[in-house]
């Protein structure tokens, strides 16, 4: 793709209007993700790098290239950053074809050569014998896809995509996914994807950015953020619910545990150094850390952490079932997203009495707010 494959680095402050602080580093062939709720300033930042806002102060480099720099007032247009940007809507003119639309992005390449290179970008994309077609009669997903191919056609040093996936539906979604993972096999660029939606940066991301009224609560591998939240703001961002109180009863260092006091249970955690004996904690589990009893064979997986617990409700929801259930000798709830073959297999409905174990490696203390 470009000539020159290099790193993005940003660094943008700004407090009037939509406040921001954020500071990362996206490599060439990453993947990005920048997460976090509707006005939180994703929008922005995406058009900062893109050069169509201007940041208060900070610095945007693209390797030795220097886009943006406050201290020296110097700013590229968007035009000198020459990157690939898909904001939310797509951005096509409505009165050129697709063909037309990727031609467009072409002005770096001679003239005689464009029609070629756009038909191949919209072949690349999977939008084949539709390059006559106005944008109006095109369906949501080949709309997304002629702006990805008019992005990537520029041959971009950044592409920028703004809520890539949330004007199509599931289905298309998920082809869309698989056709963003495919082409990021061939990119050796630094992508960078704004969305709300917590799955599509978890299955498509390389790391993430998590951020709220501007502030960036977290960085790193989405794994990393969902298993080892620092606080219970991106705990509660990463939509995790299992987040409880316990006190801190002993710390053993060799077998690398750190004891709690949960109600009436003791739970054992990960350690986690310098946590006085009798400190008061919030701590988390996800999903994945939550197994059930089998209700019939009353087996369960060798652990410390086992809990009686009571099925208060049950909610399918697709191919998975929704579980709430009350602990004994503790005022909280457990939450939990069981694969519904398995709920129907453990006989998990409303009433059942049984029992779950936590996995002490997923067991998280959270740093006081």
């Amino acid at each position: 793709m470009a000539q020159d494959i290099a790193d993005l680095y940003c660094l943008i402050k700004q407090e009037k209007h939509i406040k921001l602080d954020a500071e990362f580093t996206c490599k060439a062939g990453e993947v990005l993700a920048v997460v976090g709720p509707s006005g939180g300033g994703k929008s922005t930042l995406l058009r900062m790098i893109a050069g169509l806002n201007q940041p208060e102060s900070g610095e945007i480099h693209y390797g030795d290239q220097v886009w943006y720099d406050s201290d020296k007032k110097l700013s590229l247009s968007p035009q000198q950053r020459h990157l690939g940007y898909v904001p939310q809507h797509f951005g096509l003119f409505p009165n050129l074809t697709a063909m037309e639309n990727v031609v467009a992005a072409l002005d770096h390449i001679p003239k005689s050569e464009r029609k070629s290179r756009a038909k191949e970008w919209l072949e690349r994309v999977n939008l084949h014998g539709l390059p006559d077609r106005l944008p109006a009669n095109l369906s949501g997903g080949q709309r997304q896809r002629v702006a990805l191919a008019r992005a990537l056609a520029r041959e971009p040093s950044v592409l920028l995509l703004d809520e890539p996936f949330s004007a199509v539906d599931r289905e298309t979604r998920e082809r869309l996914y698989l056709e963003l993972a495919r082409l990021k096999e061939q990119l050796a660029i630094p992508v960078i994807m704004v969305t709300h939606d917590l799955n599509e940066a978890l299955l498509l991301a390389d790391k993430m950015i998590l951020i709220s009224q501007g502030k960036m609560l977290q960085q790193g591998r989405p794994h990393d953020v969902l298993v080892r939240p620092h606080n219970e703001a991106v705990a509660k961002q990463m939509g995790l619910r299992n987040i409880f109180d316990a006190r801190v009863i002993a710390q053993e260092e060799e077998r690398q545990i750190t004891w709690l006091k949960f109600g009436e249970h003791l739970i054992a955690s990960t350690y986690f150094e310098h946590l006085d004996i009798g400190t008061k904690v919030r701590w988390v589990i996800p999903n994945q850390g939550v197994r059930f009893n089998s209700i019939k064979k009353g087996r369960l997986c060798k652990s410390f952490n086992k809990l009686d617990i009571t099925i208060e409700s049950m909610l399918t929801m697709g191919e998975s079932a929704r579980v709430i259930a009350s602990v004994r000798g503790v005022r909280h709830q457990i939450n939990a997203e069981v694969p519904l073959y398995l709920a129907q297999k453990l006989e998990l409905a409303k009433g059942v009495e049984t029992t779950v174990a936590l996995k002490s490696e997923l067991i998280h203390i959270l740093e006081p707010a």
